[in-house]
Parts: C-alpha cells; structure tokens; sequence
C-alpha cells in the first residue's frame, strides 16, 4: 500500500451499452480563435504546463481510455449571455445565463450517446463549462489553466465526449464565482434500461440568489468575504466585468453587463448582513448567526435575498400538474453557490433512489439535505389536493417553494413549513445503500491521500493543509490503483466536497456506502472514500462552496505517466 499526501482520484464505471460505448470523450478539443470561430483537431497550445510524468489533458494516455464514441450525436448550442430574468412578482434583475433562461434549458441524452455542445461566450469575460459528475476526458472538463484555455468573449468552445452512466447531473462554469449568477443547467441521462416505474418527471433546480439585488454581484460578495483580499481560485483576472475585470462594475445603462438591478425588493427573512470593514460597490451580504444542528453548527456567511426553485420565488411559485396516484420521479439539483437546502413535499413521503447520478436501495425519508453541487432523486405517489414543495436554506430561514397540483385549491402561501421538514431528516446520505449494479467490489486499496480542510470564517482564508490552492502541488495517483481518500475536516464550518472526473463510495467499517461525487462534510469529522483511479489526467478536488474553492479550498489530483 502506498500512502501519499501528495495523491488523487477515481470512481468506479457503470456499464450501460458496453465499452465501447461507455468510453466518454471524443479526442477532440476546440481550439478557438480571436474571430470567435471553433476550430477542430488540435488543441493548439496546452490549457496548462503539466509536469514531466503526469498525464496532461489530452495526452495519449487519456485517448486510450477514452476511444472514439460510438453512440448516437446528441448536437446542442449554448449562448452565455447578459440578461434580464425575472425572479417572480415582477422582480427583474441583471445577470448572465444561457440562453436568457434561468435555469438554463434541460440536455437530455441517453447513456451511451454523443453529446456535443457548442458554448458560445457573448459576455464581456471568459467563461468555461463543467460537466458535473460526468466521467468524461479531461480535456472537456473546463477547468481554466488546468484542463482547458477559458473561452474568451466572442469565442466558442465545443465540448464533445461520450456520456457513458445514466443519471441526474448538471453543468455550470468553472470560472471564478460565475457559478453564483444564473449560468446552469440540468443534464439529465436516461438509462436505456430504466427500471424505475413512474408517470411523470419533476426536475427541481434550486438556487440562492444575490446577482443584481441592488446592485450586488458574487463578485462583490467575495471581496467583502475576503475583506478586498484577492481570490485564490480559478478566476483571477478572467473573472468580472469590462470595466475592472473584477466584477464590481458600475451597470452601462438601465440594463447593464456590470450586474444592476432593473427593481428592487425587501430581502427575504434571514439575519441582516454584518458590518464588514470592506465597503465594496454593491451593499454588504455578510450575515452572522446562520446556524444549523443537521450541518454541525455554523452554516454560512452570505444573506442571500431570495431562494428559487426552477427560477422563480415562493411568492410566485411554478407549479407541477399532475393527477391523483400519479407516480412521479423527483430529480433534485442543488445549483446554489453558497446554501444547503432542507427539501421535503406537505403530505407526502420520499423514496430516495439516487443520488449523484447513481442508484441506491430505496429509501424512506420525510426530507432530505442536499448539500451545493449535490443531487437526489426521489419517488412520490401524489394524493389529492395542493401541496408544497418546501426548500428551507439549512440555518438561514429564507425559503424556496413550489407547488405540486393534483386537484382545484389555493397556492399555499411562501410561509408554508410542511410537517415532513422536522420529522425523519436524510443528511450526508447516511444509510444508504449502492445498489447491486454499481457497488464497488471490495479490495484493499493501493494508495492513501489523506489532506485537511483548513482555515476559519474570520480570516476566510480557506484552505487545503493550511495552503491556499496552488496548481503546482498536485496529489499523485496511477491508473489501475484503488485509491482511499480521507478527507478530514479540521474547521468550524461544513464543507460539500466534490471530485471530478470520478465516483467514489463512502468506506465504512464492513460495508461501502453510496456512490457519490459531492458530499457534506461536517466541521470536525472526516470522510473515507474508496475510488478506482480509471480516469487518467488532472481532475480538481474542492470545497463546492464557490466562494470557498475561490478563497483557496481546492487542489488538484494528477494520474502519474505510465512508464513506456
């Protein structure tokens, strides 16, 4: 057994249609030039300098693990662009998405086919986009500097691999704190073999909301996190606007790029932001007193003013139809940049069957905490009648809210707390089971990684073995080890952490539990998790707390060149 705390990752495959359809990647990356046109075939100059024995992104060793697909083309484009969108009640704010769509529209492919998906940045920064939870080669796994150039305003960047594990999954930029405006979509993966039974499919995406409320941007939000410090992700100078490059521009005009609200409204409940001694364009967003049992105790520092379920605010809910005893198959999606939701439907029970993408025995809950990043599907029967979808922001007490409608009656009101909320709790996905068809074999692992999560809420010099990120300290592994991954947590705050590139199982004593790619970590405990290291490149391993991984908490895991 190795044990290295400079060490990496992995997951273990599902196969759905056969190997040579669960391939992911094409061998192909876009390289763009300053015309805006994507070029094909070479890559040109590499995203990054990757050291001599260490797998680079498009390296020989990735196309060997990722032949050409086969499936069917699954053929998409994606506008990255300013935009109004309207968050209900006649809300209208500033901020970037695709399409103009908040969220942005549903991909839905099939497991085995060909998805290729041109990215088009009409922002005034660059922008990437990462394929969350997806097993795909490296070099489509937009990280800036790491696996891929960022794609510069004007330019496109085609994204083309193989999608080989059926499952609920999503994607959004990798770029500084742009995750934390409205660019993010639901990629949902039909399994050819479906052996759930259901009548219907409820996508629920939920958000925390801060971008263009009075002028704020994410931007702002960190600087005033970090009192003026400079990030230490990927965003540096890409991230921001045209007049600064940081984010922190004035609006050009009514509708400006810089993030200005078109209204205004009253945040929702919540503690009021703190004083900050950094006093930046947009109002402060700090807040104190957010606390929660079910995450250890502190549970965030940013007063968001308004949680969204599929966009739009529980006083001006969307609203699901369907009939009484209808089956439906909840698919819940957790794209909020700094907030843990507490999600449960009035009068109904949950049967967890997935989470990240992956099958798990069923499981009965009244609700469940899905932390940033997470996913979980889950089965209701519906009853008669109007009902709410609740979404409380875990230790904030601002809410989301939505409606399941099977009969005639009033929308509930944006106070609605269903009983199910502070009954039987899933945290962590504690208790579940894999499913036979993904459990991982048992075998001793090859390699140790053991690193710690470090720093505190004063400083927010949030870390990695007492290190904010630098992309010279790489976390070596070897293709075909078994890896154990113990991640501990030595700060007072949780942390939802999240490998690319791979699955792993939470290790327990006697038994492996659910395949995952992001999990809750609580303050002061530590995660055990066994991959299979079958992805070779560099794949990033972060705090998914966006304003987290930009202050520092994140590093990268790197497969090591086999010898020739």
């Amino acid at each position: 057994m190795r044990m290295d705390h400079t060490s990496q990752t992995s997951r273990t495959r599902r196969s759905v249609l056969g190997a040579g359809i669960a391939a992911a990647g094409s061998g192909l990356l876009a390289a763009c030039s300053s015309d805006g046109r994507v070029h094909h075939g070479s890559p040109g100059a590499p995203a990054a300098n990757t050291p001599d024995g260490f797998v680079a992104p498009s390296d020989s060793e990735v196309d060997a693990a990722h032949p050409e697909p086969v499936g069917p083309l699954r053929k998409h484009t994606f506008t990255a662009t300013p935009t109004a969108v309207e968050l209900g009640a006649g809300r209208t704010f500033r901020s970037w998405t695709y399409q103009g769509l908040l969220p942005g529209r549903e991909v839905r492919i099939t497991a085995g086919d060909t998805l290729s998906l041109t990215l088009a940045n009409h922002l005034p920064v660059a922008t990437t986009v990462h394929w969350h939870g997806i097993a795909i080669r490296n070099d489509m796994d937009g990280v800036p500097g790491v696996t891929q150039r960022p794609v510069k305003p004007g330019e496109s960047f085609d994204y083309r691999f193989a999608v080989p594990h059926p499952g609920t999954y999503w994607f959004h930029p990798h770029m500084g704190v742009q995750l934390d405006r409205g660019m993010y979509a639901p990629l949902i993966v039909d399994d050819p073999r479906e052996p759930l039974k259901y009548d219907h499919e409820w996508i629920i995406v939920l958000d925390d909301w801060i971008d263009g409320v009075d002028g704020s941007t994410p931007d702002d939000v960190l600087a005033q996190l970090r009192h003026g410090k400079p990030a230490m992700g990927h965003g540096g100078e890409h991230e921001g606007h045209e007049d600064d490059g940081q984010g922190n521009g004035k609006p050009d005009g009514p509708l400006g790029a810089g993030g200005g609200a078109l209204s205004s409204a009253p945040a929702q409940d919540g503690k009021a932001p703190s004083p900050s001694p950094y006093r930046g364009k947009g109002p402060r967003r700090l807040m104190t007193g957010a606390h929660s049992e079910l995450l250890g105790g502190h549970a965030g520092d940013v007063a968001y003013p308004y949680y969204l379920i599929n966009g739009r605010t529980a006083d001006d809910p969307t609203q699901f139809k369907a009939k009484p005893g209808d089956r439906i198959r909840l698919r819940i999606i957790n794209a909020g940049g700094e907030s843990a939701f507490r999600v449960a439907l009035g009068g109904h029970e949950l049967t967890v069957t997935h989470t990240d993408g992956y099958p798990v025995r069923p499981y009965r809950t009244d609700a469940l905490v899905i932390g940033m990043a997470e996913r979980y599907d889950a089965l209701i029967t519906a009853k008669s009648g109007v009902f709410p979808l609740v979404a409380l922001a875990e230790g904030k007490k601002g809410r989301a809210m939505a409606v399941l409608r099977t009969g005639s009656g009033a929308v509930p009101p944006p106070s609605a707390h269903p009983a199910e909320l502070d009954r039987k709790v899933l945290v962590s996905a504690r208790g579940l089971v894999p499913d036979e068809s993904v459990a991982m074999s048992h075998r001793r692992y090859d390699r140790l990684i053991k690193i710690t999560l470090t720093g505190n809420m004063k400083k927010y010099d949030w870390g990695i073995d007492h290190k904010p990120y630098d992309p010279d300290v790489r976390h070596t592994v070897e293709r075909g080890e078994r890896v154990r991954l113990v991640v501990i947590n030595a700060t007072d705050m949780w942390h939802p952490v999240h490998l690319h590139g791979h699955t792993y199982t939470l290790a327990g004593i006697d038994s492996h539990g659910a395949r995952k790619d992001t999990s809750i970590l609580l303050p002061h405990h530590k995660m055990v998790a066994d991959f299979d290291a079958d992805n070779p490149g560099l794949w990033m391993l972060h705090c998914h707390n966006i304003y987290h991984s930009e202050s520092g908490m994140m590093t990268t895991l790197a497969y090591r060149r086999r010898r020739r």
